[in-house]
């Protein structure tokens, strides 16, 4: 049976994986096999209803038939007695797929849960036909999300992530762990661990600031890496349980590339390849906006001043760059048009930079003065005047090169690649192998 179970939480408590692990344990006393780590499946980060990080679970095992009532008991009683139900929003679900393996269909309805937008009745019409059960609460939203965490099976690139959680008495309270342990697991487990420090500002991110369960989380390549992880690092306080989850993140699941831009929908992730068209721009709060154009469609892209590294490189486009540009469309509004905002740039083509000079003064060499427009030159230091003369075109050397260029990793979401994760998609088994001989202080 595969369970999944989506949308529990609220922006005041609460979280799924939480839920999740319980039903680890409890399924554990009902003799439940696990043919899986839990998995833990973000769906698209755009959508104007997530709550955090948009993440569905999904719990595969086998079982004893006659405990299947009982199961789906305990899974839709922890579901109701941990989702905060009182919060408008939260509307929680729960399916329960009893088919061994998982339809072609079921597969791509994940796929654009991830990518793009999929609506309840979808979600209902595929439950009928493959004669899986669903629970819902309220307006039944997280039964969408269930669906999606069963169909997405992870076969092709994933990474793991291990959730250590709180006592509940330290709900709401400061995180306590000491930061050095975090920073020296870093430099121990690199480059099979990633987004554990932002190094830039000098600040640990592997724990949450909202008042949800978890004290930390360790995303790595291999389950072997995260638990190694995991042990080096120093919490101050109670750890109540810790789950180790396979998960689509860091892995860019979510984006999705178009041909053109008019190709482009609001709240939907992209990869979208065009020119520079408008110079970047300061706008208030420090936020960089550009536009790109290909033959047809032009598109603003939108650089926030969080996003540190990335926002400086995009400053550095001129007009005629030729870029590919990867982010989540924000929905248009009255002020503002169809928006990217920028999680990665791909600079593949740099346009020259051109500047222009006064011309040198003939007769002493100093740089000439502008008389006003259509005035012509005069020279300060000897009087010559010019009349004819017109400005010199420079060509400056840029200040970017071409290549890759990543938000930084404070400003990262949970679905997107980080650099250390680049050349890492295929080798999981590579990695497996290095563990044995790992050295970990």
């Amino acid at each position: 049976m595969h369970i999944g179970l989506d949308d529990t939480d609220s922006t005041r408590k609460g979280c799924t994986t939480y839920v999740a692990a319980l039903l680890v344990e409890k399924l554990q006393g009902l003799k439940a096999e696990f043919i899986d780590y839990p998995n833990l499946i973000r769906l698209n980060p755009n959508v104007p209803w997530k709550t955090r990080g948009n993440g569905a679970l999904c719990i595969r095992i086998l079982y004893d038939e006659n405990l299947e009532e009982r199961i789906k008991e305990v899974v839709i009683s922890a579901v109701e007695e941990h989702s905060d139900l009182e919060f408008r929003g939260t509307d929680p679900g729960v399916v329960f797929f009893r088919e061994a393996k998982i339809s072609k269909e079921v597969k791509i309805f994940a796929e654009n849960a991830i990518t793009g937008i999929v609506g309840l009745k979808e979600a209902l019409k595929l439950l009928k036909k493959f004669g899986a059960e669903a629970v819902g609460f309220k307006k039944c939203r997280g039964i969408i999300g269930g669906l999606a965490a069963v169909g997405e099976t992870l076969q092709g690139d994933h990474t793991y992530e291990i959730l250590a959680y709180r006592v509940p008495e330290n709900y709401g309270l400061k995180r306590r762990v000491d930061e050095d342990s975090i920073f020296e697991m870093d430099r121990a487990t690199a480059p099979y661990t990633f987004n554990n420090v932002d190094l830039e500002k000098g600040r640990v991110i592997i724990t949450p600031r909202g008042p949800d369960p978890i004290l930390f989380g360790i995303r790595g390549e291999r389950p072997e890496i995260v638990k190694k992880a995991f042990e080096l690092v120093k919490p101050l306080e109670p750890v109540e349980r810790w789950v180790i989850f396979r998960t689509n993140q860091g892995t860019d699941a979510h984006l999705k590339r178009v041909e053109k831009l008019g190709q482009i929908k609001p709240c939907h992730p992209v990869i979208a390849r065009g020119t520079v068209s408008t110079a970047p721009k300061i706008i208030p709060l420090r936020h960089i906006i550009f536009a790109i154009k290909d033959e047809n469609e032009q598109v603003d892209c939108a650089a926030y001043e969080p996003t540190g590294a990335l926002r400086n490189s995009a400053r550095k486009l001129v007009v005629g760059d030729y870029l590919e540009v990867y982010g989540g469309v924000r929905k248009p509004s009255e002020n503002n048009p169809l928006t990217i905002n920028l999680e990665k740039i791909r600079l593949l083509r740099l346009a020259p930079k051109i500047v222009y000079h006064n011309p040198f003064c003939q007769k002493c060499g100093k740089r000439l003065k502008s008389m006003g427009k259509d005035k012509g030159f005069r020279c300060e230091r000897c009087g010559s005047r010019y009349v004819n003369l017109e400005k010199v075109e420079v060509k400056v050397k840029r200040e970017i090169r071409k290549g890759l260029y990543i938000t930084s990793t404070r400003s990262q979401r949970h679905l997107t690649k980080p650099f250390r994760r680049y050349g890492m998609e295929k080798q999981h088994a590579k990695v497996e192998g290095l563990i044995e001989n790992w050295h970990f202080p």
